[in-house]
Order: C-alpha cells, then structure tokens, then sequence
C-alpha cells in the first residue's frame, strides 16, 4: 500500500457527515478545553530531550560535561572538543493512529476510533496552543495516510476528522505497528515526539519500535476496552477475531471460560509492557469507560514534576 501524504484542507473536515462533525466538535470543545488548562511547563515535559538542538563544536575547557564531547572533531583537531546546543522554539507532535480492523472490537458507547480522536485532539490542541506542530499518521497493516505537522487550530480539527472518517473506510486485517514506526523514521526530519496510539494487539514490532525512539521520543497510549480485560456473563455469545475473521461459541456464563478470558487478557498485557520495555518506550493506559483525556494529563504532569 502506498503511503499518502495529504495536504491540509478544511474541506475534508466540512464533507464529514452532518453527525460526524457534531463529533468531531464536541471532540474538540472538550480538548480545547483540556489543553487550555495545562500549563506551558507541563505540555513541554512530555518532550525527553527535545526543544535542543545542535549549534556548534567549540573547544573543551575544565567543568564542561564530558558527555557532551564531539569524539569525531576530537579525533580530528587532536583536543578534546565538545557540542554546544541551543533550545529550540519549535517542537513537533506525531500522532500514529492504528486504523486496522481491531480498532473495531469494542463497546458502542465509546469505541477506540472515538477515543484516538479525543487523544489527538487534546495533544494537536496542546501543540498549537504552544505554538507547535501537529500531524497525523493513520496506519493498518500498512501506512494509510500522513498528513505532515502543521500549527492551527483548523488543521488539528482536520486531524480530528480525518480520524473519525477512518473508522467508515475499509480497515487492513492485521496491524504492522513496526511499518508505521519505520516510515515515521524516513519522514520525520527533526526530532518529534511520536504518539503510538493503538490496542497492541500485534507482534514483532520492537526493533522497528527502538529504531524510532533512538531519534525521537515515543509514548504509547493504549485503548483498553472493557472486554479487552473481562467476558461479562451474558449466556452463550459468538466472539469474532476482528483481524483473522476466526468465530468461535462461548459460555460466559461459565465461571472457569470467565477466568481462562481474563488469564489469557492479563498474559496479553504482560507481553505489551514487555514489548514496549524492550523498545524503551514509555505507556499511557486510557480505558475507553472513562474519561480518555485524564490518564494523558497525569502523565504530563508525573513528568513535570519528575523535571
């Protein structure tokens, strides 16, 4: 699948239908609002490392940090040498959108593509509201769409949009997170930070995932459904795997089916946090029964106090 790089257009946003868009601007009336409450200081301590960039090579003298030594102009002026670096005023913000067809499986009142959404626009918001970039990267089991970081508060609400109308397009049967990581390593230029949000429910992915996070800061933000964790008692149901298309009857009712779904949910979740650790990359948890905004707050606000 060929990757497609849109432009920026407000007419995507205006050719949503008329109850899509009634979404897609209650969506963004709650996330202005959230962004708008977060401090400067707290939206700027999600970025590990960033708002620096490289100047120059000057000459080592005493009480510099030997961490910060140019070994290659070093070796090549014959004195130690170190790098001088200065802050930069503009910081981009990614967000990769799993679209693939288990993005599908969940509850009606709250389903993942509704929660990405929300998730991308409190972090577009944020960005603009600091005067950053923001941009979108819709993915299955390919890349589906990039659409480049801008600033504005109508290109966030297009990003917005653009994520809600990727729920009504047919989605890919499996999830390749490390192609999207791969293809965000190629086009993105200047260090970002890189929002992966997803279920995970995929494999194989963590050195695409470490490649990533060595040039830019990468946090996952998983979308837990309810029955992603627990079979509720409703009788005899037929669960469907949404990417392979496999059905299988189950018992709910049955206590010990109960407990073998939640064993095989939990070993799920370890293999995930493995995977993510492996990767080095940190994860925000947001269950789609309650609020998605607040785990994304109380992340940036542990990481502003850990600053």
């Amino acid at each position: 699948m060929t990757p497609l790089a849109t432009p920026d257009t407000h007419d995507d946003v205006l050719a949503l239908s008329t109850e899509a868009l009634a979404r897609v601007r209650a969506i963004e009336i709650r996330a202005r609002r959230r962004a708008a409450s977060m401090t400067a200081g707290t939206y700027r301590s999600i970025f590990r490392g960033a708002g620096i960039e490289f100047a120059e090579a000057r000459e080592y003298v005493p009480g510099d940090d030997a961490r910060r030594i140019d070994w290659n102009v070093t070796a090549r002026m014959g004195t130690p040498w170190v790098k001088e670096y200065v802050e930069e005023r503009e910081l981009t913000v990614v967000c990769a959108v799993d679209a693939s067809a288990s993005a599908l499986a969940a509850r009606p009142a709250r389903g993942r593509f509704e929660a990405a959404a929300e998730a991308v626009a409190l972090l577009g918001f944020s960005a603009t509201f600091n005067h950053d970039r923001a941009g979108l990267l819709l993915f299955d089991e390919g890349v589906r769409s990039f659409v480049p970081p801008r600033r504005g508060v109508r290109h966030v609400t297009r990003l917005v949009g653009d994520v809600l109308r990727a729920q009504q397009a047919a989605p890919g049967r499996s999830t390749d997170i490390g192609a999207a990581a791969d293809y965000l390593g190629r086009v993105l230029r200047r260090r970002s930070t890189v929002f992966l949000i997803s279920d995970f429910i995929a494999s194989g992915y963590e050195e695409a995932l470490r490649g990533l996070a060595r040039r830019h800061e990468v946090i996952a933000v998983t979308l837990v459904d309810p029955l992603d964790v627990a079979l509720p008692d409703v009788g005899m149901i037929e669960v469907v795997d949404a990417e392979r298309g496999a059905r299988m009857l189950l018992d709910s009712s049955s206590a010990r089916v109960r407990e073998a779904y939640a064993t095989a949910a939990a070993e799920r979740a370890d293999r995930r946090r493995r995977s993510l650790g492996v990767a080095g990359v940190d994860e925000i948890e947001v269950r789609l029964d309650r609020d998605v905004t607040t785990p994304l707050v109380a992340y940036f606000r542990r990481r502003a106090r850990a600053l």
